[in-house]
C-alpha cells in the first residue's frame, strides 16, 4: 500500500469513527485522557516553577513565592522584605519562566520540523538558525558592530534571520525537497559556525572569549521580564499557527505526495511552518543562547504518551519541554554553586543518553 493509499484509508477510518456509536464512546474516553494529560501537565508546570524559584542560596518558601506573585499581580499585599521580594520577582521568577518558555518553544519547533521534514533527527537547529544567531551575537560583542546601538540579543536575532534566509535560498535553488532543506541547513550551520570561530580567534580577548563561549552553550542568567514577554508572545503565536495546521502535519506523516493528494498545498505550508519555527527559534536563541537536544528528544517522549496526532501532541510536547527545562536550569545554577553550569551542557549530558535510548527503541520497532 502506498503512502497516498494509507492517508486515504486513515481519512476514511476517521469518518467511520464519527458514524459508529462504539467509536464515539472510545473517543470520549480518549478526550478524557487528553484532558487529564492537560490538567496534570499544567499542574506539574505550576508546581515546578513555584518550587524551582525557592531553590538557591537565599531561603525562600513556596508560600513566599505565592505571596510575592500575588502582590505584584495586585491580588494582595506582600509580607516579604524588599530584598526577598526582589530575589523572587526580579531574579528567579523571570529566569524560571523564560526557562519554561524556551523549553516549550524548542520542543514545539522540534515536533513540527520532525513531522514536516519526515526526519526523526530534525530539531530547531537543523536549519542553521542557532549558528546564525551565534555569529550575530559574536559580531556585535567582539567587533562592536552597531556602535552600542545594537544589543547582543538583537544581533543574535538578525544573525538567525540571515542564516534562515540563506537556507531557504539554497534549498529553493536546489529544488526545495525536504532532504535539500536539511542539507542546506547543515551547510549554513557549518558556514556560520566557522565564521563565529574565526571572529573569536582573531578579534576577541580572553574575557570576551569566555563570555561568548558561555552564551553559546546556553545561559539564562541575567534575563529580565522583557525577554519573558517577547519570547512568550512569539511562542503563543507559533502555537496557534501550528495547531491550526495540525491536520496538515498529520498528512505530512505519510509523505509530501500523500499530503498533496489530500489537498494540502505542500510548498506553501512548508514555507509557513518553517518560517514560523525559525522565527521562534531565533527569538529563543537571542535571549537564552544555544540550548540543544530539547527539540530533538522531547518530541519522541511526548509521542509515547499521546501518539502522533498533532492536535494532542503539540500541547503535551510544549508542557513536557517547559517542565524539563525548568528543572535543567535549576540544576545548572545550583549543582556547582556558586559557579553556574551552562544550560546547554546539562541538556547535552541528559539528552545524549536519552537520545541513544530513543534510537535503540526505534531500531527494535518492526
Amino acid at each position: 500500500m502506498t503512502d497516498t493509499e494509507r492517508a486515504a484509508a486513515a481519512r476514511e477510518d476517521s469518518a467511520a469513527d464519527v458514524a459508529r456509536p462504539g467509536r464515539r464512546d472510545f473517543r470520549g474516553v480518549r478526550g478524557f485522557r487528553e484532558g487529564f494529560l492537560w490538567a496534570a501537565g499544567l499542574l506539574l508546570l505550576a508546581l515546578s516553577v513555584a518550587v524551582a524559584v525557592t531553590i538557591g542560596p537565599a531561603r525562600i518558601s513556596v508560600a513566599d513565592v505565592w505571596s510575592a506573585v500575588a502582590s505584584h499581580l495586585g491580588a494582595g499585599e506582600s509580607r516579604l522584605s524588599p530584598i526577598r521580594d526582589g530575589i523572587i520577582w526580579n531574579l528567579r521568577m523571570p529566569r524560571t519562566l523564560l526557562a519554561a518558555v524556551c523549553g516549550a518553544g524548542l520542543a514545539v519547533c522540534g515536533t513540527v520540523m520532525q513531522s514536516l521534514l519526515r526526519n526523526p533527527l530534525a530539531d530547531p537547529f537543523v536549519l542553521g538558525v542557532s549558528s546564525g544567531a551565534s555569529t550575530g551575537a559574536v559580531v556585535v560583542v567582539v567587533l562592536g558592530v552597531g556602535g552600542g546601538a545594537v544589543s547582543l540579543s538583537a544581533g543574535a536575532f538578525i544573525g538567525a534571520l540571515c542564516s534562515f534566509a540563506l537556507v531557504m535560498l539554497l534549498s529553493h535553488t536546489l529544488g526545495g525537497s525536504t532532504d535539500r532543506v536539511v542539507l542546506s541547513g547543515v551547510a549554513a550551520m557549518q558556514l556560520f559556525s566557522a565564521l563565529t570561530s574565526f571572529v573569536v580567534m582573531t578579534a576577541a580577548d580572553a574575557e570576551q572569549t569566555r563570555g561568548v563561549l558561555f552564551w553559546l552553550l546556553g545561559s539564562l542568567g541575567g534575563v529580565g521580564w522583557s525577554d519573558v514577554w517577547i519570547c512568550s508572545s512569539v511562542l503563543g503565536v507559533t502555537l496557534l499557527i501550528c495547531l491550526g495546521h495540525a491536520r496538515t502535519l498529520d498528512a505530512f506523516a505519510f509523505g509530501q505526495d500523500a499530503a498533496a493528494a489530500l489537498g494540502v498545498h505542500v510548498g506553501r505550508t512548508r514555507i509557513v511552518l518553517l518560517c514560523t519555527t525559525a522565527l521562534l527559534t531565533a527569538a529563543l536563541v537571542s535571549s537564552a543562547g544555544a540550548i540543544g537536544f530539547v527539540g530533538l528528544v522531547l518530541p519522541h517522549a511526548a509521542r509515547a504518551l499521546t501518539g502522533s496526532g498533532h492536535r494532542r501532541l503539540l500541547p503535551v510536547t510544549a508542557l513536557a519541554g517547559a517542565v524539563f527545562l525548568v528543572w535543567v536550569d535549576t540544576l545548572a545554577r545550583t549543582v556547582l554553586d556558586p559557579q553556574e553550569v551552562p544550560v546547554g551542557v546539562v541538556t547535552a549530558l541528559i539528552g545524549v543518553p536519552a537520545f541513544v535510548l530513543v534510537l535503540h527503541r526505534t531500531r527494535r520497532t518492526p
